[in-house]
């Protein structure tokens, strides 16, 4: 059956706002059913965890439901599921966690793809230890990143190896389970950041080869929620700085401080959502029909996907960075003698919301030159954007000049 646009984008009340939001890699739009599962979830009694009294009980039901959707999100184990406020907090306490068991001369490697959230907190990490930081550079021409360099990275004192399973600016999807092999075959951890790809394609941890897989609700359409999923066992060996009465199991001691319960009822919605895009896939238990419904929408988008670069490469004054052979619906361009901050300004003026600037990708656009330039304008596509959306911002795009 054909991907069902019209039905996906009426789940959404925020698209009546008239506007083209290209500008889901930075937070998705929310559908009704989470806003309504927050709300909902606001207006009766929540105590906190731990207490005998029903509300308290309540209130671990909405945590332990939470973990257990993250973990069908990513085929985990929501024992192993560790809730907190974004990625970048739950790397820092993280990076934190592993850099005690880290010895000066241990290697940490790294990737100038990725986002800063999953490389300065290992950067400050390994300094603080006095490990050795081992970088794998991109290919500037096609904004790769070659998985054979890693054979001459990772080495016998390797400890981590941070990678992304989509860049959040050119969409570039390396290949992760290759690397994972080569870092699992010295005993070292590796750490996926997958907040970009989770929108868009299906994620199995198993067959990523991940130890770590870090996930943010708000890039899939839920609150702002972040997860770190990983076994058990492997948190079991590792202890984050906590206050001395809270709880100390996994993967409670990881969790620091009174959550956002009413925010937990919006990841289950929002997962309940993904769930639900392949109408075909009803009946099945929900881990299965994210997958089904996250193979429809990677060859919806996948479609949307090449007729924005057919369009964009036609433009002799747009250049497209890079062009990976595996890459999610996410671009960044620049418009011959604009900045960036100048595109994007048109394109609001038209109707398309978009982002300019290096989206926190700074050692890419560093690699890339654009850094002192104001970086480059980001258009990404998500599950809920029309095909005339995308011939809009062609259109507009086509018209822009200096």
């Amino acid at each position: 059956m054909p991907f069902d646009i019209a039905r996906v984008r009426g789940l959404f009340r925020s698209l009546s706002d008239g506007y083209v939001h290209l500008d889901g890699p930075a937070g998705s739009l929310v559908p009704d059913s989470v806003a309504d599962a927050v709300g909902a979830t606001m207006s009766v009694a929540i105590g906190n965890t731990g207490g005998a009294f029903a509300s308290s009980v309540r209130a671990g039901e909405l945590r332990d439901a939470a973990r257990l959707a993250m973990a069908d999100l990513v085929g985990g184990n929501p024992e192993g599921v560790v809730l907190g406020a974004n990625m970048t907090t739950l790397t820092y306490m993280l990076s934190r966690a592993l850099g005690k068991t880290w010895r000066s001369g241990d290697e940490v490697v790294l990737s100038r793809l990725d986002h800063d959230a999953n490389i300065r907190p290992w950067v400050q990490a390994a300094t603080a230890a006095g490990a050795v930081l081992r970088w794998a550079e991109v290919d500037t021409e096609t904004c790769e990143l070659p998985a054979a360099q890693y054979a001459a990275l990772i080495t016998e004192r390797t400890r981590l190896v941070a990678v992304t399973a989509a860049s959040n600016a050119v969409g570039t999807r390396p290949d992760v389970r290759a690397i994972a092999d080569r870092a699992h075959a010295v005993g070292a951890l590796v750490y996926v950041d997958a907040v970009h790809a989770a929108p868009h394609i299906p994620l199995d941890i198993a067959d990523l080869g991940a130890d770590f897989v870090a996930v943010s609700a708000y890039k899939w359409c839920g609150p702002h929620v972040s997860a770190v999923v990983a076994a058990p066992a492997v948190l079991a060996g590792l202890h984050p700085d906590k206050l001395v009465p809270s709880p100390d199991q996994v993967p409670d001691r990881f969790e620091t401080g009174t959550p956002p319960f009413e925010l937990y009822a919006g990841v289950v919605a929002a997962v309940d959502h993904i769930a639900a895009l392949d109408g075909e896939s009803s009946g099945k238990d929900r881990r299965q029909r994210v997958l089904s419904s996250m193979v429809a929408v990677e060859d919806y988008e996948r479609e949307l996907m090449e007729r924005l670069e057919q369009g964009l490469r036609a433009m002799p004054h747009v250049r497209m960075l890079g062009k990976p052979a595996r890459r999610t619906p996410t671009v960044s361009l620049t418009v011959e003698g604009m900045t960036p901050r100048q595109v994007t300004e048109e394109l609001a003026r038209r109707g398309i919301c978009a982002w300019d600037g290096d989206y926190y990708a700074r050692e890419l656009m560093d690699s890339l030159g654009l850094s002192g330039s104001g970086g480059a304008v980001r258009l990404g596509l998500a599950h809920y954007t029309a095909a005339d959306e995308v011939e809009h911002t062609l259109d507009v795009l086509d018209s822009v000049r200096s």
